[in-house]
Parts: C-alpha cells; structure tokens; sequence
C-alpha cells in the first residue's frame, strides 16, 4: 500500500469514527449484551449469572407472555390490513391529479408526524365514553339498533379495535410512499388498457396493482415489524404496563416493558426481545414466499 492509500485510508477511518463508534456504543453491543443476558438471571442491580435456556423455558410456561402474544396478534390483525387499504386509497384519491391536491397531501401526511404521546392525549377525549366525539358521532348508530355507546378503552371487548381505529391517525407516511409509486407506474400502460377495454376496475386491479406490487410489498413488512413493537400509545393511554381493562390491552412490548423496569427482570426481558426477533423474522419471511410470485419489479 503507498503512502497516498494510507492516507486516503486513514482520512477515510477518521470520517466514519464518529458513525462507527455510535454504531458499536448505541446499536453492536447493546444487542449482544442483551443476547447474552437473555441467557442469564439479571436483575440490573446485581451482576448476571448464567441460566442457560431457563429463561426461553420459563416463557413458554408464562400465561401472561402468551396473552401479551395473543393480544399482539390481534391487533396487527385489526390495524395492518385496514392501514393499508385506507393508505393506498388516500393515495389513489390524491394521484387524480385535481386542483388542491398538495393541500390535501400535507393534511394528510400532517398526523404521521405529530408525536405519539400528544396523539394519545388528543385520542383519550375522543374515545372517553361520555364525553367524546366519536360517541357523539356514532352514537346515534348504536342507538338505533338498541346499543348503547360502547366506552372504547374502558371496554375490554372494544380496546383493541378502538387502538386499531387510532393507528389510521398515522397512515400519512404510507399513503406518500404508496403516491410516490403510484406516480411512478407509466402513463402508457393506463392508454394501452383503456384502447383494449378495460374498465377502471380493471385497470386497477391489472396495471396499478402489479405496478406498485413492490411498494404494497415493503409497506406490509414495515406494518408487521411496527404493529407487533406498538407500546408508546397503549401505555399513555391505559395509564400503564397493566394494559388495562382486565388485560385486554396488554401488548407484548408493554408486557416486555413491565418485566424489565418494573419487575427487573432484564434477562428474562431480554430472551422475549429475541423471541419477538424471531417472530418478526419469520413473518417476514413467510410474507416474502407468499408474495414473491405477486410483486413485480419490472417497468
């Protein structure tokens, strides 16, 4: 190596420490700590001893940790197809091209980037069963049919599908990436279809879909990976880590949360964090092998 390629490596070196020293210090090792400590009982405040898979085995005998699961689940379930659908058709109706259609875009995008903390302030009142707007909306319903207003977050039965309903509050960041495919799928292609017949529901479900296939395609990995790790909104709204009412929002970040700060209990923390890992993984790559023959990445 000469002397020029030394100093190029060297100046190289000197840029990227800050990145590579951030990168070892705030990411590398707390992962492999917490892979070692997943295999130990550690309370923090003294130091770990090795179990071996004791904790991976208290887990699988955990009722809590299989209805924090459930609870999960069912969630995503509730909230990662509808966000998608209300995302893709927001973005469908802003692709039209109509006059206003940047207003309507930044109005849109707008509640993605408002902190969760003040969403879930600004949701409390709407969801309070009383009080709130959205029983002054839906109320009139309920009544109708001879209900009464469920009282959404109070209600064990209606917790999860009223955090299902507040997660389309934040679609605004898939609903761009969603337009910008959408802006991306040749002009040409729409002619060709409507020269040979091809209703618009044709048309969409033909060209658009298959167009944007791989856009669809990293929105529903994003949505796994987010629905199963949502924590901020449920613990400001049901005032905790208990994930009340009687459990029914006990979530499995929440209930991670619980055990390692509440209880300290951070190697058995540790061992549901790779647990969750591995859980995201294999979704995900079930997701990949039931889609790899839909999504086209041709032009």
């Amino acid at each position: 190596m000469t002397v020029a390629e030394r100093r190029n490596l060297r100046n190289g070196l000197l840029f990227c420490a800050p990145w590579l020293i951030g990168l070892s210090v705030f990411t590398a090792y707390p992962v492999g700590a917490s892979l070692f400590y997943s295999f130990c009982d550690y309370s923090v405040l003294q130091a770990p001893v090795w179990c071996g898979m004791e904790n991976y085995k208290r887990m699988m005998r955990d009722t809590v940790f299989w209805l924090s699961l459930k609870n999960t689940l069912v969630y995503a379930l509730l909230s990662l197809p509808a966000g998608m659908v209300v995302a893709l058709s927001l973005a469908l109706l802003l692709d039209t091209g109509a006059r206003g259609m940047a207003f309507f875009r930044a109005v849109f995008y707008l509640p993605s980037i408002v902190p969760l903390v003040a969403s879930a302030m600004l949701w409390l009142w709407i969801f309070n069963g009383k009080f709130g707007l959205l029983n002054w909306v839906v109320g009139p319903v309920f009544r109708f049919f001879g209900a009464s207003p469920p009282a959404w977050l109070g209600d064990p039965a209606w917790a999860k599908p009223a955090l299902a309903l507040m997660s389309l509050w934040g679609v605004g960041n898939s609903m761009v990436i969603y337009l910008a495919g959408l802006q991306n799928v040749p002009r040409e292609l729409y002619e060709a279809a409507e020269i040979d017949g091809a209703r618009v529901w044709q048309r969409f479900w033909h060209v658009t879909l298959p167009m944007i296939s791989p856009v669809i395609y990293f929105n529903l990995i994003m949505g796994i990976i987010g629905t199963l790790q949502v924590f901020t909104q449920v613990f400001v709204m049901t005032g905790g880590a208990d994930g009340a009412p009687a459990r029914s929002t006990l979530f499995y970040a929440l209930y991670l949360f619980s055990v390692a700060f509440y209880d300290l209990r951070m190697g058995y923390a540790s061992a549901m964090a790779w647990v969750l890992f591995l859980i995201i993984v294999a979704l995900t790559w079930a997701a990949t092998r039931l889609t790899e023959k839909r999504v086209h990445y041709g032009t």
